[in-house]
């Protein structure tokens, strides 16, 4: 008996100090995961003279200033860089729903070449043509260069994302899918009457993944778009970030004040550029667990 009590206070005893070293470790991962944002979003409204001059950590606004972001609103790169991938982002996400949904709903039902058919598919997630074959391919071939089209439907399907929905699909019941077809559905019908509408979860984690994609996509746009007019938000940021490119938004400052200046621009363009994603997870986040869940495992 006092054995199993000292036991039961030792298993205690471990686990509350297993419970506050846990605590403590998920809080400083906290903190390191979002300080860098913090920080970006502290410099972004700092007076562009101080934070140039300040060393170490930010723990708030050295001064606040909206200057920088008036200047990152008011440069019209910045405008079509939205609009360019706003469009490429709804397009873009549609095209790959439609698609993606086309392409797992055919491989979540049985016929004789679906194995081959998914070995081939796999093979792609491992080797692909190469940088050169594809550029060929899009810009002389497909003659889709310089045009918004060369970044939607080279990216028409991700292998991963359908797999993912291949095998939600695949939890839909057999019997469900049948009555559709003795009422005289077809295969049409019973993907966008019965299987999508039943598959919510699963679609709102797949808008989520190719949204995000779209949004961060910049690479191809390098490749393909020749276009100033035709760049994305994410072409925009890069020239600002990695050429250090800020002229068009430092017109008329004095030399002594450009540093100071291009600094507080890169971090207002940075919050300009992250903002809007973040925004949309708050609104999916109740969606993406379940849906992960569901296309993720099989029983």
């Amino acid at each position: 008996m006092v054995r199993g009590n000292g036991n039961l206070k030792n298993n205690t005893m471990t686990d509350r100090t297993f419970d506050i070293l846990n605590a403590i470790l998920m809080l400083l991962l906290i903190v390191v995961t979002i300080y860098p944002f913090y920080h970006v979003v502290m410099a972004s409204l700092s007076d562009s003279n101080r934070l140039i001059a300040h060393q170490g950590m930010l723990l708030g606004p050295l001064g606040f200033s909206w200057e920088a972001y008036s200047r990152v609103l008011d440069n019209p790169n910045i405008f079509s860089g939205y609009r360019n991938t706003l469009l490429i982002l709804f397009s873009g996400t549609l095209f790959n729903l439609f698609f993606t949904a086309l392409g797992a709903y055919g491989l979540s039902r049985k016929f004789m070449l679906r194995k081959p058919i998914m070995i081939a598919i796999i093979f792609t997630m491992y080797f692909s043509g190469g940088l050169i074959p594809t550029y060929l391919l899009i810009n002389n071939w497909l003659h889709m260069g310089n045009s918004l089209l060369a970044l939607i439907v080279p990216v028409a399907i991700s292998t991963w994302n359908l797999i993912i929905m291949r095998t939600s699909f695949e939890a839909i019941p057999e019997s469900l899918i049948e009555s559709a077809k003795i009422d005289g559905s077809g295969e049409f019908g019973i993907l966008f009457k019965i299987v999508v509408p039943l598959s919510m979860p699963i679609i709102a984690v797949m808008i989520l993944y190719y949204g995000v994609a779209h949004w961060n996509s910049w690479f191809n746009a390098m490749l393909f778009i020749r276009d100033r007019e035709l760049f994305p938000l994410q072409i925009i940021l890069r020239e600002i970030l990695v050429i250090n490119d800020t002229s068009s938004m430092q017109l008329g400052d004095a030399m002594a004040d450009q540093e100071g200046i291009r600094e507080s621009i890169k971090y207002a363009t940075i919050m300009v550029a992250t903002l809007p994603i973040l925004l949309v997870y708050p609104f999916l986040q109740k969606f993406f667990a379940k849906g992960v869940m569901i296309g993720a495992v099989k029983e």
